[in-house]
């Protein structure tokens, strides 16, 4: 974790100022850094602290533009091929800003729920994975506009999820392997794969379940 030590807005812009340490090793200027999941550029940095410039529509779209001097805030540097994969694939492209309605404890669980929009709900699947605020989660359970998570003691002692609230907002990341299974059903393969679907499924190039079942998957 970092901690926010100013936020500089313009017009239409912010400059972040994020007192750092693990992540500051062999830093450079135009390194991506997620921010509360966000991938932000690092446009200049000292000794402990970096710089990166928010725009308009990242302000608009999460929850940096809440930030207050001294918030706390998730860091996490881009994952290096080859590296292991603890957690699920993330992009730090926001899908949209929930809000926690509940937060309990079960045994050595805390248990939080979200309200989340359609355009995250649609990738939730029970056992599938979300990103909450950049911290990479297994989905307990959800519904037709929230889901669960759970954290085990140490995740919420090592990420800002620790010290949420009901009420307080959240940057959302659905799968992104989902999002490219959606793109995929919803709009053919490519040029050539879209010429053999039109053969074989005349009047488009949509999946349809008859489809599916001829070519073996259902």
């Amino acid at each position: 974790m970092g901690q926010l030590i100013s936020l500089r807005r313009g017009a239409d812009s912010a400059r972040l100022k994020i007192a750092a340490r693990q992540i500051m090793n062999d830093l450079a200027v135009g390194d991506s850094i997620a921010v509360n999941g966000v991938c932000l550029t690092v446009t200049d940095f000292a000794a402990g602290v970096f710089n990166a410039d928010v725009m308009a529509e990242t302000l608009a779209k999460t929850n940096l533009g809440a930030l207050a001097p001294g918030s706390r805030v998730n860091l996490e540097r881009a994952l290096r091929l080859g590296d292991r994969l603890g957690g699920h694939l993330v992009s730090g492209h926001i899908d949209g800003v929930g809000e926690i309605t509940k937060r309990e404890k079960r045994d050595i669980a805390t248990l939080i729920t979200i309200y989340a929009p359609a355009a995250v709900m649609r990738y939730v699947i029970k056992k599938g994975s979300v990103a909450i605020d950049g911290t990479s989660l297994t989905v307990v359970d959800y519904g037709p506009d929230y889901f669960v998570v759970s954290l085990i003691p140490h995740t919420a002692r090592a990420t800002v999820l620790g010290d949420k609230q009901p009420g307080d907002r959240v940057n959302l990341e659905g799968d992104l392997i989902g999002k490219y299974v959606e793109r995929w059903v919803t709009a053919g393969q490519g040029t050539q794969d879209m010429q053999d679907t039109e053969e074989e499924n005349p009047g488009g190039g949509s999946i349809t379940g008859d489809f599916l079942a001829k070519h073996g998957f259902l």
